[in-house]
């Protein structure tokens, strides 16, 4: 992902409508150089292409060449991963266009900034990478822009999302359970009621070991080795991740505390609780927390506009398009280029 606001479009993108008003136009009016069109922006063969290169480069720097020969269900993964190409360079050139509707320009310290890393990451290229490219400077440069903009008009909406997230609201526990499931197997669905009278049954017995969980005599986690029906017994969750009954009954004990019978939709659950709060985890939660916050917020804006532009794809050209191999193209740091000279706003690819 270049950015964290990369997943708002899916590689369908062209594909699927994403609500009423979208207008996705299959066609071969395009110009035997584009690639496709959202509003007025234009992706060309060599804007496309550096993105494929970089791509395919970064790839394989890390799983090796033979990572090509993966499959899965039918789609090689040089098909996903152009699918995914497509989907990135299709984000940032919406975004662009959002921002031009907004107003928003870079300043002249991030003109130049833009200008620096079109310089830096061009003068890099060797003349097999050029060629096969297809591109110059100048695109480069126009890459370099549209994706700062981009980038800027995403922390333009963002800008009053409130970054304070308590402990209570990202605070993580830690606790251990015995299951005892009062759902029995079935042919159909994999689960079917049990009867009452068994259901009661299966109550006794979690009274009877809940009450040798607290008697001082017996290992919680030996119990749970015995008597639980799911195999996992101790984990780590957050507010919203359990059921209702569950989450209740977990959050209101004290460290060491073992609860009462408590009953779920799977069955009936006694808890200890391990730990009330975990530091690292709880901070952990709250960039998330953070981060789902701003997506919500800038997706709204952002699918509002994206149902107004018409999106054309050039069927025959992309088809076409291959991720290209060649031992004298290495190059695979164009984000890395823009990271070093935007790093107040870049994230990792």
């Amino acid at each position: 992902m270049i950015r964290s606001w990369v997943w708002l479009l899916a590689s369908c993108w062209l594909l699927t409508a994403c609500g009423d008003g979208s207008k996705i136009v299959f066609t071969k009016g395009l110009g035997k150089d584009e690639v496709f069109r959202i509003g007025d922006s234009v992706c060309t063969v060599p804007e496309m292409m550096v993105y494929l290169i970089n791509t395919r480069n970064q790839y394989e720097n890390v799983y090796g060449s033979q990572v090509w020969k993966i499959t899965v269900d039918g789609i090689t993964l040089e098909e996903n991963v152009k699918e995914t190409v497509l989907a990135k360079i299709a984000q940032i050139k919406t975004m662009y266009l959002l921002a031009k509707s907004r107003g928003a320009v870079l300043e002249e310290g991030e003109d130049r900034r833009v200008k620096a890393a079109a310089a830096e990451y061009y003068g890099s290229l060797n003349d097999e990478e050029k060629e096969l490219m297809g591109s110059d400077a100048d695109i480069i440069e126009k890459l370099y822009r549209e994706y700062a903009l981009a980038d800027k008009i995403y922390q333009s909406i963002i800008r009053d999302v409130n970054p304070e997230i308590s402990d209570d609201e990202a605070r993580t526990i830690t606790v251990q359970q015995i299951v005892l499931r009062t759902k029995a197997a079935d042919a159909e669905d994999g689960t079917a009621a049990i009867s009452e009278a068994e259901k009661a049954a299966v109550y006794e017995r979690a009274c009877d070991i809940r009450h040798m969980a607290v008697d001082g005599e017996h290992d919680f986690v030996d119990l749970a080795s015995r008597y639980s029906d799911d195999s996992v017994t101790t984990f780590s969750f957050g507010i919203g991740e359990k059921e209702e009954a569950f989450e209740r009954a977990a959050f209101a004990l004290a460290t060491g505390e073992v609860s009462q019978v408590i009953e779920t939709e799977e069955g009936y659950h006694i808890i200890k609780c391990i730990s009330t709060f975990d530091k690292n985890q709880t901070d952990v939660n709250k960039l998330e927390i953070l981060e789902q916050r701003r997506r919500e917020v800038f997706g709204e804006e952002y699918d509002a506009f994206v149902e107004t532009l018409a999106r054309q794809l050039n069927t025959e050209v992309w088809q076409e398009m291959t991720l290209p191999k060649d031992e004298r193209v290495t190059t695979a740091d164009f984000f890395e280029v823009y990271r070093k000279h935007f790093p107040d706003t870049a994230q990792a690819d």
